[in-house]
């Protein structure tokens, strides 16, 4: 038996078994490296310390922590205050909201989860006592908080950056368009589900008054400020993204103790220990999969991938929507930053041989992963929905149909259109020229 046939068996084998995806890659490279023979055991820890030592991935334990500290700031509250005014009254308002508010609390925190839980907490509990049903309530929270992988600073977005060598600050400039064309197709959707299901207009919602918009904006400056400090700070050149996102937590503690004096050293102290875990887990499937990386590479998995699928179409768009179909199936069983870690270094070939553009690619990748944080059985915003909407994951599965039909409505119109990724960095950046 070759050696790719080991490694991907037990790989298949140690899956199906429920081995945690960090083991998993370990046993499996190590079982490679036992059958070929070929490399020293201590490849092992080498390997996974240089997949380790790569200073962009500072920014993902920083970014979740800034995220957290600004939950607990009251940060998001202020921000969910202000954009319940705008849209309160319409069909849906309160869901509309709860997606918008996902949308401006992604440019802070850059998780998914992160911002169900940050969003969900304030809005679910308002939708339901509007008369919402608790499906609707949790389906349009979960499928909100899936916009906190394209909008920056996104960590599935700095992953895919170091993986595939393309510019950390480009990734996030080109995820910006396509963040607001599927926040618009999940506030359409939000709309007409709304209006379908008599969900109508809040009454309980003051209609719209200019000026006391203009007084909340100016109690909240400091809280919508939030994402225009931290990406400015990026895209004027002042700050690198590792750098913007130390400044995102200074700036979380002068806001959250100093001017809306909400912030407690019990949340400073839940909110550091929340980004270890979280960048603990990521980096844990960081390093092995540089170590299950180099062993297919070694193996010439790509370049066997690349002819099998080359031999089938040699169409870009083609390829791409086969790439959507696989990530789909993947993402119902794996976690995002898995799949992108485990994909990214096999499909890159592939992508180069064609000519597809890495930040297109880039954007369409997270972009499908989007659908996988509402798809069932693994779809981590399913479950944050549930807990706080009361809602069983098999109902609130299909409550968030429709949203994941205009996901992946988005999906084939970025994916056709390369120029919706690449436009935006093109003229900011220079990129391509």
């Amino acid at each position: 038996m070759s050696v790719l046939a080991v490694v991907l068996l037990a790989l298949t084998l140690l899956f199906a078994i429920g081995m945690p995806i960090f083991m998993s890659l370990a046993i499996a490279s190590a079982a490679a490296l036992i059958h070929g023979g070929y490399l020293p055991m201590s490849v092992i820890h080498n390997t996974i310390f240089d997949g380790l030592n790569i200073f962009p991935l500072l920014a993902i334990p920083c970014f979740v922590i800034a995220g957290t500290l600004m939950e607990h700031g009251n940060i998001t509250g202020q921000i969910v205050n202000v954009v319940k005014q705008l849209v309160g009254r319409t069909y849906g308002g309160l869901g509309i909201t709860a997606i918008l508010a996902c949308t401006f609390f992604a440019a802070i925190s850059g998780s998914g989860p992160g911002t169900v839980a940050a969003v969900g907490t304030i809005l679910v509990p308002a939708m339901l006592r509007s008369g919402y049903s608790r499906e609707y309530a949790a389906s349009v929270t979960s499928s909100g908080g899936t916009i906190g992988l394209l909008i920056p600073p996104s960590n599935p977005m700095i992953i895919y950056a170091i993986l595939s060598n393309v510019s950390v600050t480009a990734m996030f400039t080109a995820g910006f368009l396509p963040g607001f064309i599927v926040a618009f197709s999940m506030c359409l959707t939000a709309w007409l589900l709304a209006r379908r299901n008599g969900f109508g207009i809040n009454e309980d919602t003051p209609k719209f008054n200019l000026l006391h918009f203009l007084r909340s904006c100016r109690k909240s400056f400091f809280a919508l400020a939030t994402p225009f400090v931290i990406l400015g700070s990026i895209y004027t050149g002042f700050a690198t993204p590792v750098e913007a996102s130390v400044l995102a937590i200074a700036y979380a503690l002068f806001v959250g103790f100093v001017i809306n004096r909400a912030l407690t050293l019990t949340a400073v102290y839940k909110s550091l220990l929340e980004g270890a875990l979280i960048s603990g887990a990521v980096l844990l499937i960081v390093g092995t999969s540089s170590l299950f990386g180099r062993i297919l590479t070694l193996e010439e998995a790509p370049q066997r991938l690349a002819s099998l699928v080359l031999g089938i179409s040699s169409d870009p768009f083609m390829i791409l929507l086969m790439i959507v179909a696989v990530l789909i199936v993947l993402g119902m069983f794996m976690e995002t930053i898995s799949t992108i870690i485990i994909l990214v270094p096999v499909l890159m070939p592939i992508i180069n041989m064609v000519g597809i553009d890495p930040i297109h690619f880039g954007i369409v990748l997270v972009l499908t992963n989007q659908i996988a944080l509402s798809t069932p059985p693994l779809g981590v915003n399913l479950f944050v929905a549930s807990r706080i909407g009361s809602v069983s994951v098999e109902r609130l599965s299909v409550a968030v149909i429709p949203y994941l039909v205009a996901l992946f409505a988005c999906v084939l119109l970025i994916a056709y259109f390369p120029s919706i990724s690449t436009w935006l960095p093109t003229w900011l950046l220079g990129y391509g020229l």
